[in-house]
């Protein structure tokens, strides 16, 4: 049966509230926020609308008027499902296959900003997701406004969504349950002899049969020297054999927010020298989370995680860490670095991420915490992190 947790109507309808009060502390006239498929995250903030091959935008003003923009085949569809009532179709919002619907009379921003009651040329716009306002949509902007300032705003979409609310906890919470269970049935299905992909479809299996509406991520199922990768897809070519270590990281999405659960399993027993790298990086990502709690600097945090690799002797085996922010994309803003100048607050979600690597193979120990007042809460059952040495 399909899960019932969501985000409610009303709680869109408070974003856009809370950004417009941001919206006029920086004095803008007008916010856009811009997705894709890929990172949908911004636009779906607001909008529950998720774009499929087009684009989508959301403008926001200091009154706290909004209007979804979308590409032209997905008018009808965005009207079904989006929990904002304009809606318009922009040329900026399509398909990368470049069609040009002669036929089609499109909306223009002019046309969505005199809807919400912006008017005048030399007027000051911000763009959040600004990394994913293409060449086309940043054009579109210019040519209808040739005299606004425009400004990058990506921090107000940050500082919006770095706290979240318990629905969208209950949404997390509920995404890591889906996880635990597939990945139990990995575990129990993988043997020497099946491909990577053959293991990500047990997984897909299970996350569909228990509510999840898509992965949270390409699964992760990588085998002996891909597990070097700190990020990469599964291959339907590669077969697991036997002494393999082989890294899981397994997601499911729930209204959008999109936990995983990450841990190494070997394919056989471990050699000294495999469990000293396996032990290694979960006594790092313990050390992670025993330093998690609201008032901690984040950049603190980073600097003492990669004294600990030092301190341990895997300073050459460091990449990043030791957490990234997490909710509607399995990896967003704020991560946790040595310049991350900020104080860890009650309600920060974050993805613990322990990634360690050698010249043979790597471990990624990967679980989902809350950010709470005297620590953190983990949203998964720990036990499902443990060091799996399978015998065959």
């Amino acid at each position: 049966m399909a899960s019932k947790i969501l985000i409610p109507d009303y709680e869109y309808k408070q974003r856009v509230e809370r950004a417009a009060r941001l919206i006029a502390e920086k004095g803008l006239d007008i916010l856009i926020v811009n997705s894709n498929e890929a990172d949908y995250a911004n636009v779906r903030y607001f909008s529950g609308f998720w774009p499929l091959f087009e684009r989508a935008g959301v403008a926001i003003t200091p009154a706290g008027d909004a209007a979804l923009m979308v590409g032209p085949e997905s008018t009808v569809y965005a009207s079904d499902f989006a929990k904002i009532d304009k809606i318009f179709t922009l040329m900026e919002y399509r398909e990368s296959a470049d069609p040009s619907y002669p036929e089609l009379k499109p909306d223009t921003y002019k046309d969505v900003f005199k809807a919400l009651g912006v008017t005048g040329s030399k007027i000051k716009i911000g763009v959040a997701s600004f990394l994913d306002t293409n060449v086309i949509m940043m054009e579109g902007l210019r040519n209808n406004f040739p005299e606004a300032e425009i400004v990058r705003a990506d921090d107000i979409m940050v500082q919006l969504r770095k706290i979240k609310s318990e629905n969208e906890i209950a949404c997390l919470r509920e995404g890591f349950r889906i996880v635990e269970l597939a990945t139990e049935e990995v575990i129990k299905a993988i043997r020497p002899g099946v491909t990577e992909c053959q293991m990500v479809g047990i997984a897909q299996k299970v996350i569909y049969e228990n509510g999840a509406e898509y992965e949270g991520l390409p699964m992760y199922v990588f085998s002996e020297k891909s597990t070097r990768h700190a990020i990469s897809r599964s291959s339907p070519h590669r077969v697991i054999n036997k002494g393999d270590i082989v890294q899981l990281n397994l997601s499911a999405k729930i209204e959008g927010y999109s936990p995983s659960i990450g841990l190494p399993i070997s394919l056989g027993k471990l050699t000294p020298e495999r469990r000293a790298v396996l032990e290694f990086g979960y006594k790092a990502h313990e050390w992670t989370q025993k330093q998690l709690k609201a008032g901690v600097r984040a950049s603190d945090i980073a600097k003492g995680y990669y004294q600990f690799f030092k301190d341990n002797g895997y300073e050459k085996n460091y990449l990043y860490g030791p957490c990234h922010g997490t909710g509607m994309i399995e990896v967003e803003a704020p991560w946790m670095e040595t310049t991350s100048d900020y104080l860890l607050e009650p309600n920060m979600t974050f993805q613990i991420d322990t990634f360690v690597t050698t010249e043979t193979f790597g471990i990624r120990w990967e679980k989902g915490v809350v950010i709470r007042p005297d620590g953190c809460e983990v949203l998964c059952n720990p036990d499902v992190l443990k060091i799996h040495e399978l015998d065959f």
